[in-house]
Order: structure tokens, then C-alpha cells, then sequence
């Protein structure tokens, strides 16, 4: 199993609109297989991001989803804010979950490999 979280950089004018972007995405990764949760995540102190935060069944899954039409076409709408909406460049980061509470037999990825877009 693996996460992933997209740190992204709201100017606080902006977040409402950035929210309900979320609120009413595409949902294509909903139904793509080994998805297995979508949050956002709002930051509590200012000058910290929103976190994307996705589970996927495993690595592969999630560099399926990346590499599909599903998610070209649900990152379209990616763009819909202006450059002023975000103070920062986000950041994409994995995660191998190493440890589960509600999975307490989780088989742990063995892929460490740094992921690139593209690749």
C-alpha cells in the first residue's frame, strides 16, 4: 500500500475556490482500480499547504492511474485557477505504509524507487 500527498501552495484568497474545485472534480480516480481514498486536506497554520492525500493498493496501481486517459482528463480543469492562487510550487510525495492499524497484515511494498512523472 502506498500514499501519496500533493502539497499545494493556496493564497488564502483563493481558498474557497480551491475547495470547491475538489468539491466538484471529475471523480475519476474514484472508480480506478486500486484507489482506495481521496482527501483534502486543509491547513490549520498559514503559510502551510493543502494536502492531496490518495491510498492506493500498491505503487503500481497509482503509476497506472497517473499514466491513463481517466487522468489527463480529470487533471484538465487543473489550470482553472489563476497563477495568484498558489504562493509556492507544489510538491508530489510517496509514501510506503510500513505500518497499518486497520491492516495489521499489510504486505509492504518492496518498489523504493524515486517516482518521476513521466516514467
Amino acid at each position: 500500500m502506498i500514499t501519496t500527498a500533493n502539497r499545494i501552495y493556496v493564497n488564502p484568497a483563493f481558498a474557497a475556490e480551491f475547495e470547491n474545485n475538489f468539491r466538484n472534480r471529475a471523480g475519476l480516480v474514484d472508480h480506478m482500480p486500486g484507489f482506495m481514498r481521496n482527501q483534502l486536506l486543509r491547513p490549520v497554520n498559514d503559510g502551510d499547504p493543502y494536502i492531496v492525500f490518495t491510498t492506493w493498493a500498491s505503487r503500481q496501481h497509482f503509476e497506472a492511474w497517473v499514466r491513463s486517459d481517466e487522468f489527463k482528463q480529470g487533471h484538465a480543469r487543473s489550470g482553472s485557477l489563476p497563477r495568484e492562487a498558489f504562493t509556492a510550487q507544489n510538491k508530489l510525495e510517496l509514501h510506503i505504509v510500513v505500518l497499518d492499524s486497520e491492516n495489521p497484515d499489510l504486505e509492504i511494498e518492496t518498489e523504493s524507487q524515486p517516482f518521476k512523472f513521466g516514467h
